[in-house]
């Protein structure tokens, strides 16, 4: 996926963000101030002053005073999402089960990065690929798939990036939780750059691809510099936003360059890796790391002669997201993850189509993808602004979900006439933009409902945004990179794995920061104040570029032969940082 695809996540993160929440919206004239630091403390900033107490201030009064304080105190409203966890936290359940509530919390918070991952991963980045091969795109995909550059850090990249991406973006929606998007990118990217990659370096010691190497932590190091000095300054304009998202653009460019440049170096046929060049997969081997309904719903036991089966036949079985012979041979462990995934995956097959370009039929499945005529939109609808067009009233009579449902049913109908369960229509691409915006949304959602538990967990424990962005939110976005990264591995592609941690992250910070910022101004206010009033974000972003310096240091002094004990200084690295972080979160180290 080329630049194309990188500029048409960014609308689709576009319309999403600004859809999810306006709540950053100042009168004109005034910077917009996004608090990075404590938000702990009564006063720390003008914002929360003039709202009166901040919410953190709940857990200094009497447990008999804590629903009457967070249902009348403005700072304690959430914004966006379908669940109140203030209210249910502090008036839903009684004082004496308040560890009850936060384990429950803290268990949905576990499930919301598994919503996230199984989104992006099965649904999300197919139907991103399919748009590329359907934009005729796919002549670049195949002439570059052959060198992984441009493979990491666009389609690895914008698959494991999408939930960072919209955590961030809605996070800078309100600035109460501003903070989180900066501790979580910041964080992610200390995260991948030590540990994901330090244990790369431990399972598998290989040779680094040394241009493209230098290249990624180069660009990286702009980027951290960049936002550095946008927090040295306090504020974010209009044109440093764009140059944000301009800068990955450039990016990509010189990643294409690069490859371009090397293949007609080394001839226009298919070549065997060299020492910087990492090596790929097998076309089987990726057909079976990607795509929904390829790896884990049956595709290898597809029958030699193909027979004709009733709607309602494939109806059930495009509906079914477990394999029972591959639930058979596979261990106790990935059973029982299985089960904690089977009802996001059936809800998502319920309501996301994926376009397969891989496959003879592309996916196409006549009665569920005419069910998604009508789900798919419903999602759409149902997951704007929490529901709030959904539930409108079309003159105070006709709800606009009921509308929604009528003309999809009425398509659906139409649709299912008018083709056959064989072969696609040739307008079935149209159903990968369809599951490319609904994928996007139910990410969204999880995204806002994954931010706002953060941050009543911040409450409940007095925690700073910053941390909780850094620890909990970093940890949990980084969950897909660390799985992929190792797996690939220990498969005997450490370099493409390594190759994908600074990838990724370079994604997330430019994309994730820029558009977060980005979508906050408006016509009249150009300028977003940003309000880092806390040592840790100093620390945060101190580290990061420390631990990147290290590596450009490092690696080529190693000649680029990456083994154990880089991989081991990374992790102690890593430790390290988190140990002075809490520290510091704890005032235990504090400035005089």
């Amino acid at each position: 996926v080329g630049p194309a695809g990188a500029l048409s996540l960014a609308g689709v993160l576009s319309l999403a963000g600004t859809l999810a929440g306006d709540s950053g919206v100042q009168p004109a004239g005034t910077p917009l101030p996004l608090d990075l630091g404590h938000t702990v403390a009564p006063g720390r900033d003008a914002l929360s002053h003039s709202r009166g107490l901040d919410c953190w201030e709940v857990r200094k009064r009497n447990s008999s005073e804590w629903c009457h304080f967070v249902r009348s105190n403005p700072d304690c409203r959430l914004e966006g999402g379908f669940l109140d966890y203030l209210d249910g936290v502090f008036c839903v359940f009684p004082p004496r089960l308040l560890p009850l509530a936060v384990t429950l919390y803290a268990l949905w918070l576990l499930y919301l990065f598994v919503i996230l991952g199984v989104t992006a991963e099965k649904f999300f980045c197919p139907n991103l690929s399919a748009i590329s091969t359907n934009l005729k795109l796919s002549h670049n995909v195949a002439v570059f798939s052959l060198t992984f550059p441009l493979h990491g850090v666009t389609f690895l990249a914008f698959g494991n990036g999408a939930p960072d991406v919209f955590s961030a973006v809605v996070a800078f929606s309100d600035p109460r939780t501003a903070g989180l998007a900066i501790g979580a990118v910041f964080g992610a990217g200390v995260f991948v750059t030590t540990v994901v990659a330090g244990g790369i370096a431990m399972v598998k010691p290989f040779t680094a691809a040394s241009r493209p190497f230098l290249r990624d932590v180069v660009f990286y190091m702009v980027a951290v510099f960049l936002t550095f000095m946008i927090l040295y300054f306090g504020r974010i304009t209009l044109g440093e936003a764009l140059g944000y998202l301009g800068l990955y653009v450039f990016y990509v460019f010189t990643v294409v360059l690069c490859t371009w440049i090397h293949r007609r170096q080394r001839g226009e046929g298919p070549t065997p890796p060299s020492p910087w060049e990492p090596e790929m997969p097998t076309d089987a081997e990726e057909r079976e790391s990607s795509g929904a309904n390829s790896g884990d719903y049956g595709e290898e036991y597809q029958p030699l002669l193909p027979s004709r089966e009733s709607s309602l036949r494939i109806l059930s079985t495009a509906l079914s997201p477990l394999d029972h012979r591959k639930w058979r041979r596979k261990p106790w462990y990935w059973r029982l993850f299985k089960v904690f995934k089977v009802p996001v995956e059936l809800v998502l097959l319920l309501t996301v189509p994926v376009v397969d370009p891989d496959k003879d039929d592309l996916n196409w499945k006549r009665p569920l993808n005419c069910l998604h005529i009508v789900t798919s939109p419903l999602l759409c609808i149902l997951t704007l602004k929490s529901g709030t067009y959904g539930l409108y009233q079309i003159q105070g009579v006709f709800p606009v979900w009921a509308l929604v449902t009528l003309v999809g049913s009425v398509l659906a109908t139409i649709i299912f006439i008018t083709t056959s369960n064989e072969q696609p229509p040739k307008y079935h691409c149209v159903f990968a933009f369809l599951g490319f915006l609904a994928s996007a949304m139910w990410i969204n959602a999880a995204a806002t409902e994954l931010v706002n538990i953060l941050r009543t967990l911040g409450v409940i424990f007095q925690l700073s945004n910053t941390v909780l962005g850094l620890t909990l939110l970093a940890w949990g976005n980084s969950v897909g990179d660390t799985f992929s990264d190792l797996t690939m591995a220990r498969q005997g592609y450490p370099r493409m794995a390594f190759s994908a941690c600074f990838g990724g992250i370079i994604f997330n910070i430019l994309v994730g920061v820029g558009l977060g910022c980005l979508l906050q101004m408006t016509s009249s206010q150009l300028v977003v104040k940003l309000e880092p009033d806390s040592l840790l974000v100093w620390i945060l972003a101190g580290a990061l570029g420390l631990s990147l310096v290290f590596s450009f240091v490092a690696v080529p002094a190693q000649c680029f032969q990456l083994g154990r004990a880089y991989g081991l200084c990374l992790i102690l690295y890593y430790l390290a940082f988190l140990c002075v972080a809490l520290l510091t979160e704890f005032k235990v180290i504090h400035l005089s």
